[in-house]
């Protein structure tokens, strides 16, 4: 599970920024073509030539929800084992021939989907395309293999506990959601029971063309690459229906909550506070994104103007919504010194609630506006991976163009009556959740202060 919330810090001014912003266009998307091969894999192309390169993304509609349970990690570690070997080419040749034509290929995995990404230059797009092709639908999985990545996971695991912040949102999501499937991460004692056998399970089950979105953005010619994708890809086959997750919509935490994670070393300490938010589609998520602005989403926000700006009790504050199939995380984050771990959480509240008695000022609303159209295209159009993580995720979560193309619009039709609706509904004041990162010798006596409902766990200790 990778870090949820980063701290965004603009040294542009917001001025400069609102008056690029206000000068530029609507954003579209380019055209492009969608379409369904015989064996069920979406495939969605878009032709961009001014680069001379090709973007792939395939995407796979489950990902690490979709894990056995006791045994999260195995979505990640199939992803991880794809390009060690495949029935015609063993790890070291499958890497000389990525390297052959310069190109780049990764996999991950989240809650709600497995990607696989490449690039590769348009006169290599033949070549490249059968080896990505091969790669994703002739892997092996040699025992070898799969024995060294978990025992690089297992270490990875290890070595985050002696980071604070490598951890942090692991707890934090395990401890909000509980029972609930988005609370299962992997740890310790998960990855050390994946079997060979449950990553052969784990591919057979969720590597299907069925479920598969293959987006490719890039310089070609819409009916060659057609053609190229359907001699690659057409025979992919499999009778197996892909796995049905269950998704309920998580229940928010009512009062106060908190867990104190012990780490004895630790001379600061991170926090998080928040509750449970938003799913990807949510109708109401433009409006949210510009109050998200304005209270903890760029460096002149309320949170990171009071934590850092105004205190300098920080580095760096910020919140977020996580979006997901089901109710992503809401999350203020930041960290500080033992010493004003008291003052820091204490300003946190106290911004919060600034945010429900004050809302938003007409001036913060065109600044929010401006600052959010100003960066969206650069973040959303800008390169070939750019289009095709944008496409796929659209193709995901079933959102229409309209999710671009009205965007603007959107941005624009936000009032302060939506604001004020947007705080009351979405951010959380008396519910919330806490979970404190640090030296529990130093700050549980602050923690207790926040919160009757405590948990101690140690870093240490296996499990999150």
């Amino acid at each position: 599970m990778t870090s949820f919330i980063k701290t965004i810090a603009k040294t542009c001014c917001v001025v400069i920024i609102s008056q690029i912003a206000i000068a530029a266009p609507s954003v579209k998307l380019p055209p492009y073509k969608k379409t369904v091969l015989k064996n069920g894999m979406t495939v969605i192309m878009m032709e961009q030539r001014k680069v001379p390169l090709v973007d792939l993304q395939l995407t796979l509609r489950t990902g690490n929800t979709a894990d056995p349970a006791g045994k999260s990690g195995v979505a990640s570690m199939t992803s991880g084992l794809l390009r060690k070997g495949t029935k015609n080419l063993n790890a070291l040749q499958i890497s000389e021939a990525l390297d052959s034509v310069g190109a780049n290929f990764d996999t991950g995995a989240s809650l709600d989907a497995i990607t696989c990404t490449a690039q590769f230059m348009t006169k290599d797009i033949s070549k490249g395309l059968e080896l990505f092709a091969e790669i994703i639908t002739q892997p092996i999985f040699p025992e070898d293999e799969f024995k060294k990545l978990q025992a690089q996971a297992l270490d990875s695991m290890r070595l985050l506990r002696d980071r604070a912040s490598g951890v942090m949102a692991r707890y934090f999501m395990t401890f909000l959601y509980g029972s609930h499937i988005y609370g299962r991460g992997s740890d310790e004692n998960s990855l050390a029971s994946i079997t060979r056998g449950d990553i052969l399970d784990c591919y057979k089950s969720n590597y299907t063309p069925a479920n598969a979105i293959l987006v490719v953005v890039g310089d070609f010619k819409t009916s060659e690459m057609e053609k190229m994708i359907s001699a690659r890809f057409g025979n992919w086959k499999s009778s197996v229906k892909p796995p049905v997750v269950d998704l309920p919509q998580p229940s928010k935490v009512n009062g106060q909550k908190l867990l104190l994670v012990d780490k004895p070393d630790a001379t600061q300490t991170y926090f998080m506070v928040g509750n449970i938010g938003i799913a990807r589609n949510n109708p109401d998520w433009v409006a949210i994104q510009v109050v998200n602005t304005v209270f903890g989403g760029s460096f002149t926000s309320m949170i990171n103007t009071a934590l850092r700006i105004k205190s300098g009790l920080t580095y760096g504050a910020s919140s977020g919504f996580v979006l997901n199939k089901a109710a992503g995380p809401f999350i203020i984050s930041s960290f500080t010194a033992n010493a004003t771990t008291e003052k820091a959480l204490e300003l946190t509240l106290e911004t919060l609630k600034e945010l429900h008695e004050k809302g938003l000022t007409q001036e913060n609303l065109d600044s929010a506006k401006a600052y959010i159209k100003g960066t969206f295209a650069p973040q959303t159009f800008e390169t070939g991976f750019q289009l095709a993580s944008q496409l796929s995720d659209m193709q995901l979560h079933g959102l229409p163009d309209s999710d671009v193309n009205d965007f603007f619009a959107k941005v624009d039709a936000v009032t302060l009556d939506d604001a004020t609706r947007i705080i009351k509904t979405y951010y959380p004041e008396m519910d919330l959740c806490f979970v404190l990162v640090g030296k529990a010798e130093e700050i549980r006596s602050v923690a207790e202060k926040f919160a009757k409902d405590i948990t101690v766990k140690s870093i240490s200790g296996p499990g999150f």
